[in-house]
C-alpha cells in the first residue's frame, strides 16, 4: 500500500475516534432517537460541515482521552509498555476527571495510584467479585494498537489482550477489544476505491473470533451468554434483511447499544457496514459521516459506539472523508492527526 494512502487511513481512524466521541456524547443515554431528534442531529452535522469554527469547541470524553494516552505511550516507548500506559491513564484522569469516567475504572485508577503501579493487573481483576469488567472501555480506546500493528495479526491480539487487562479482565471486555481492533486492522488493509465486500468483511471476523473463542466455550456456557461470532452472524442476517434496511429497533434489540462490549462492539461494526448504502433519514453522500451519524441515531452509549464506528470507518475511507470545518469544531483534532502520523512512523519502522 502506498505510504500516502496508509497515512490517510491512520489519520482517518484516529480522527474517527475523536469525531464520533465529540458529536455522539450529547446524545448519550437517549433511547433510539425520535424523528425530531434525528432531524436535529442531521442539521447539527450539516452546520458543523459548513460553518467556520467559533468557540466553544466540542469536547471529547474518556473515549478519546484514553485513546490519546495509549497512542502517546506507543509513540514514546516504541512498543507496548503496560506500566507506562497505566501511568498515563491515571495521570490523564487526575488532570481532568470530568471527561465522563465510569466509577469502576476510577476505582482501578485509585488502586493503581495507591500501589504505585507495582501491580497493573490486580485492580481490574478484583472488580465485580473477581469476574472483572465486561464493558466496552477496552474496545473504545484500542485503535492506536490496530495502527501500530496494522500488518501483524498475532502481535495485535497479544498487545490488545495485555493492554485491555489494565481495566477489563472479563473475557467479554477483552474479546470485545480484540474484535474492535481486528475490524480496524481489516479496514486499514482494504482499498477504499474498491467496493467493500460486506459479507467477506464479516466472514473474516467470524473466522478470527472463532479461533479465539473456541477455547473459551465452557466459560461462556457457564455465564449463559453468547459469543462474539454469534453477534457477527446476526450482523450478516441484519444486513441481508429487508433489502438492507433493518429497523433501528431490531438493531438495538439484537446487537445492543449498551456499555457491555458484547452488545456494543458488534453494533459499531454493523453501523460501518450498513452505511455502505444510503440510510433513510440521513441526508449525505459521505459514507463515513453516514456511519457515525447512524450510530448516534440508535441511542444508548452513543459516544462510544459512534467513536468505535468512526475508528473503523476512518481506517477504511481515510482522512479525506472528514470535513475540515467539522474537524475544527472538535477538541484536539490537530493533536490526533499528529499522533496518527507519529504512529505511522513507528509502525513502518518496525
Amino acid at each position: 500500500m502506498e505510504l500516502a494512502l496508509l497515512r490517510s487511513k491512520f489519520r482517518g481512524s484516529m480522527l474517527g475516534v475523536l469525531v464520533g466521541d465529540c458529536i455522539g456524547s450529547p446524545y448519550e443515554g437517549e433511547e433510539t432517537l425520535t424523528p425530531g431528534m434525528k432531524t436535529v442531529l442531521q442539521q447539527s452535522f450539516d452546520k458543523l460541515e459548513r460553518t467556520e469554527f467559533k468557540a466553544p469547541v466540542m469536547q471529547f470524553t474518556v473515549d478519546s482521552a484514553m485513546t490519546q494516552s495509549l497512542a502517546e505511550s506507543l509513540v514514546d516507548r516504541k512498543s507496548l509498555d503496560i506500566v507506562d500506559v497505566a501511568r498515563r491513564f491515571v495521570k490523564s484522569y487526575y488532570q481532568d476527571p470530568s471527561r465522563g469516567y465510569g466509577i469502576s475504572v476510577v476505582t482501578v485508577f485509585q488502586k493503581l495510584q495507591a500501589n504505585k503501579l507495582t501491580d497493573t493487573i490486580s485492580p481490574a481483576k478484583e472488580q465485580y467479585n473477581g469476574l472483572g469488567s465486561f464493558g466496552n472501555g477496552g474496545a473504545m480506546r484500542v485503535a492506536p494498537l490496530s495502527l501500530f500493528c496494522y500488518n501483524d495479526h498475532n502481535k495485535l491480539i497479544d498487545y490488545v489482550k495485555k493492554e485491555t487487562e489494565i481495566t477489563h479482565t472479563h473475557k467479554w471486555g477483552i474479546n470485545g477489544a480484540i474484535l474492535q481492533a481486528l475490524a480496524v486492522q481489516q479496514s486499514i488493509n482494504l482499498n477504499p476505491s474498491e467496493e467493500l465486500n460486506v459479507s467477506s468483511f464479516v466472514d473474516n471476523l467470524i473466522d478470527k473470533m472463532d479461533k479465539i473463542e473456541v477455547d473459551q466455550t465452557e466459560d461462556y456456557l457457564e455465564l449463559d451468554e453468547g459469543l462474539y461470532k454469534d453477534q457477527l452472524c446476526t450482523i450478516k442476517e441484519l444486513i441481508s434483511e429487508n433489502g438492507d434496511r433493518p429497523h433501528d429497533e431490531k438493531v438495538v434489540q439484537t446487537l445492543g447499544v449498551g456499555l457491555n462490549a458484547l452488545y456494543s462492539v458488534p453494533t459499531a461494526i454493523f453501523c460501518f457496514l450498513r452505511a455502505q448504502r444510503p440510510i433513510k433519514g440521513i441526508k449525505t453522500d459521505n459514507p463515513l459521516r453516514r456511519a457515525i451519524q447512524y450510530a448516534i441515531t440508535l441511542g444508548g452509549d452513543t459516544d462510544t459506539v459512534a467513536s468505535m464506528t468512526g475508528a473503523i470507518a476512518g481506517a477504511f475511507y481515510g482522512e479525506e472523508k472528514f470535513s475540515p470545518l467539522l474537524l475544527e469544531h472538535c477538541e484536539a483534532s490537530e493533536q490526533f492527526r499528529e499522533l496518527a502520523d507519529k504512529l505511522l512512523d513507528r509502525a513502518t519502522q518496525e
